[in-house]
């Protein structure tokens, strides 16, 4: 951590809260830090470089980057949880099946029910602390925060909560004004551009600094995290202290 806290440009890292610990990612590696003291490591899959060059692809493939530490066959989630992960990614794809009038609250229904299992146990706490932690490796202040002494904020623009915020009205935009005639697959593909799209806006939205526009997210984030204790932020602390190891060597 004094290393990282050293360094002039420590790398970019995102993160997700989970009951029983925190995965902490960067563009190469990944770690989970268990509550039980327990630490797994991996490496993190890497797009083919064109990838990176297309805008609605790469928003795409960040997003199932994202869930690498989650399924990979040394991830995190546990084998009973894999299917109903996948359901839950799926379920959007899915709900053109169903009556047009059952479709919202379906959806909503469906999403709130995800969300509460996502949270559950001391994943608020957790989420927190995942913040936390990202905000002392970029100010520099990791051996003071593992300390007690500071407290970044457990506020974090890039959290998916923000995405969230965003990707709501970006469905809702594509799906009134979709240029194309309606066909069977119009749902599928709705959903795909608007969350490629959302991607798209979210990352411009940050290297701009255009906060005004995350406003939502971060007012969410105030039901989705709680206040950690220095003992949940040393469980991310410690996932961060793995990716880092790797990056900084």
């Amino acid at each position: 951590m004094a290393r990282a806290d050293a360094a002039e440009s420590p790398p970019r890292l995102g993160g997700m809260a989970r009951p029983d610990g925190v995965v902490i990612v960067s563009e190469r590696y990944w770690a989970f830090a268990g509550r039980d003291g327990s630490l797994r490591e991996g490496a993190m899959p890497s797009l083919p470089a064109w990838v990176h060059f297309v805008p609605l692809a790469r928003g795409l493939a960040r997003l199932g980057l994202s869930l690498a530490p989650l399924f990979r066959r040394r991830g995190v989630a546990g084998r009973r949880e894999k299917p109903l992960l996948l359901a839950a990614i799926a379920l959007p794809f899915l709900l053109f099946v169903l009556p047009a009038p059952a479709r919202l609250p379906i959806g909503l229904a469906a999403t709130l029910g995800l969300g509460l299992w996502m949270l559950r146990g001391r994943t608020l706490r957790l989420h927190g602390a995942e913040h936390r932690a990202i905000a002392a490796v970029e100010e520099h202040r990791l051996v003071a925060t593992w300390e007690g002494g500071a407290k970044p904020s457990r506020f974090s623009p890039r959290c998916g909560t923000n995405f969230a915020a965003l990707a709501l009205p970006a469905t809702w935009l594509a799906d009134r004004f979709w240029p194309l005639a309606p066909e069977l697959w119009t749902p599928v593909a709705v959903t795909a551009v608007s969350l490629a799209a959302t991607m798209e806006i979210w990352r411009f939205v940050q290297t701009r600094r255009l906060r005004i526009l995350l406003v939502p997210g971060l007012a969410l984030q105030r039901l989705t995290t709680r206040e950690p204790a220095l003992e949940d932020t040393r469980i991310a602390l410690r996932a961060a202290a793995s990716v880092l190891a790797r990056e900084l060597q």
